[in-house]
Parts: structure tokens; C-alpha cells; sequence
């Protein structure tokens, strides 16, 4: 099968092509023209110059393909120009979707986020529960506008597509919010704790990409969600940390509603410097903190045959990639 992959240089991306190039798949990667591609090369991918922005990039970049699988997206929890995150989700994924119809791709697995389920009334959640009232991030706002344009062109056009919506994703070599967390208080650089009372949804990294290659190549499962972590409290999670690197944790708590406040203030800062929030501690991403997301993530293992990696040993194989 020729497979066409968007968004293979980010850290999802660099795992699915890992697996894929163990197989007899063609890989052609979407890359804009300062990417590192270094490692696409050298799992033999065929470099397809473009941006999701630009659909004639992608009109061209899919001819002869079969399979799509788009990992594109803007996941931050903050942006100078909050205007980035419509253009690469909703927008990205809509010129996406359209070049796949237009290309006559046979299947296409595109990568969303639990976080767009918000917070359902069903707990813990499943992949057919309704989505919650409320997004609480610009990030997973425009990833379910982006994820509604997808579902209605399945709908109406017949887009054989397929959704993945992970939880936060743990690994190393990880960019993201998640490991800035887990960074910072390994090198003592978090003051405080919030949100220890709440519950996340994660999903180790290898996971996540072997679930996206495994509902990639079974048949059948056309119109499929599914939904790919762990539930784990973050006292849990905190305390792992704190025992894998050996570095206790902060001795102060901060109230969850005093660390809303205080993200709003370091979000105004952020957005008058045009510089990234202290400690990567946005408003954005702590709502999304302070709200428990339960899901369940099961449906993979009785479907799809995966067997979860623990957050601990995820955990560990982070932890230790920060140190020399």
C-alpha cells in the first residue's frame, strides 16, 4: 500500500513512521520546506513538499495513494496568534479531507484528541458518548470543529475514514505540555502543585502509534472511533514523577482556583511579550487541568489487540531522556 502521512515530523509522527517502515508500506510524508526530515529519509519515506494550509500541495501529494493518515495539527495550549490554530485544525483538516475525496483514497485514519469530548455527563466516557457542553482550549476547540468537518464528509461524501483520539501522550522526545510539566519538576523548576484532586486520560507514545497503525490495516472498520489511554490521577501521576527522578516534590500546594487565577495572569503577560507563558502554564492549559477526563480506553484492547504500556514505564523511558 502507498500511504500518505501529514504531520510525520512531530512526536506521534516519528513512532507511526518507526512502525511502518517494518512494513511493506510506501511511505510519502507531507513536509513543509524547513523541517527536519532527516529521519523520514532514513526510513525511506518519499518527501512530499506542502502544507495542509495549501490544498494544491496536498491534491498533489496524495496522487496514487492509498491510505491517508493525518497526525497535522497545532497542539499547543497557547499561540501568539491564536488565528494558527483555526487555520492548521479546522481549516488543515478540511483541505485534508477534500484531497482525500478528490484523490479517491480508500481509507483515511485521522488523529484527533480526547479532549474534545469535554465533559461528558457518562463517566467514564466511551467512544459513542456524547461530547461534553464545552471545550476548555482553543486547542480542542478547533480539533472538533476540525473532527465535525471530517464526520459530515463521511456523512454526506462517503469518506472512508477512521478517528484515533488519544489522551495525553507520554514518552520521550516529547514536546509538548505534558513533558513541560514533567520536566520542570524534575528539575526543580515547579514552586508549587495544583489539580492533585483531578484525574487525566494518558497514553504512552508507542501506544498511541501502534493503535494508529493496527486500525489503519484492519478491514472493516469504516465509521470506527477509538478512544486510546489510561485513567490516572495526577497525585499519582505526581508522585511517580517525583519517585522515578528521585526529586521530591514541591512542599506547597496551590489551590486549583488560585492557579486558574494565576494562569489568566501569565497568559496576559504571555500575550503582551509574544513569549510562551512561565512554565508553560497558560489559562488554556489549565482549565483543561481542572477538569477530570475520564475515559475508557478499552475498546482498543478488545478491538484492536494492543495491551496497554503502563504510565510508569512511560514515565521512566521520559524522565531518563532528560538526563545526559
Amino acid at each position: 500500500m502507498k500511504t500518505f502521512i501529514t504531520g510525520a515530523t512531530g512526536f506521534i509522527g516519528t513512532h507511526v513512521i518507526r512502525l511502518l517502515s517494518q512494513t511493506s508500506h510506501q511511505i510519502f510524508c507531507l513536509a513543509r520546506q524547513h523541517s527536519n526530515t532527516q529521519h523520514l529519509k532514513e526510513a525511506g519515506a518519499t518527501i512530499m513538499p506542502g502544507d495542509v494550509t495549501d490544498k494544491r500541495s496536498l491534491l498533489e501529494g496524495m496522487k496514487g495513494c492509498d491510505w491517508l493518515i493525518n497526525l497535522a495539527n497545532i497542539y499547543t495550549f497557547w499561540e501568539p496568534n491564536r488565528r494558527s490554530y483555526t487555520d492548521v485544525n479546522v481549516e488543515g483538516t478540511r483541505n485534508i479531507m477534500e484531497s482525500a475525496l478528490e484523490n479517491g483514497i480508500s481509507k483515511v485514519l485521522h488523529v484527533s484528541t480526547s479532549l474534545i469530548y469535554g465533559k461528558p455527563v457518562d463517566v467514564p466516557f466511551t467512544e459513542q458518548s456524547k461530547v461534553g457542553p464545552a471545550r476548555f482550549s482553543e486547542y480542542a476547540r478547533t480539533k472538533y470543529e476540525g473532527d465535525l468537518i471530517a464526520w459530515e464528509l463521511f456523512s454526506s461524501k462517503r469518506l472512508p475514514l477512521v478517528v484515533v483520539y488519544p489522551g495525553m501522550v507520554v514518552g520521550a522526545g516529547n514536546p509538548k505540555y505534558g513533558a513541560q510539566l514533567v520536566r520542570s519538576l524534575v528539575e526543580r523548576r515547579m514552586p508549587v502543585l495544583s489539580f492533585a484532586n483531578r484525574t487525566s486520560f494518558m497514553a504512552y507514545v508507542g501506544d498511541v502509534a501502534d493503535v494508529i497503525i493496527r486500525a489503519l490495516v484492519k478491514e472493516g472498520n469504516i465509521g470506527e472511533k477509538y478512544l486510546v489511554g489510561q485513567q490516572i490521577s495526577m497525585e499519582k501521576f505526581y508522585q511517580m514523577i517525583s519517585e522515578i527522578s528521585r526529586v521530591p516534590l514541591p512542599k506547597w500546594s496551590l489551590p486549583n482556583s488560585l492557579a486558574i487565577v494565576s494562569g489568566e495572569f501569565m497568559t496576559l503577560i504571555a500575550n503582551l511579550a509574544k513569549k510562551q507563558p512561565m512554565w508553560g502554564l497558560a489559562i488554556d492549559a489549565l482549565r483543561t487541568a481542572n477538569n477530570d477526563l475520564m475515559g475508557d480506553g478499552s475498546k482498543v484492547e478488545r478491538e484492536l489487540g494492543i495491551s496497554y504500556t503502563s504510565i510508569r514505564l512511560a514515565l521512566q523511558e521520559e524522565i531518563a531522556s532528560y538526563r545526559p
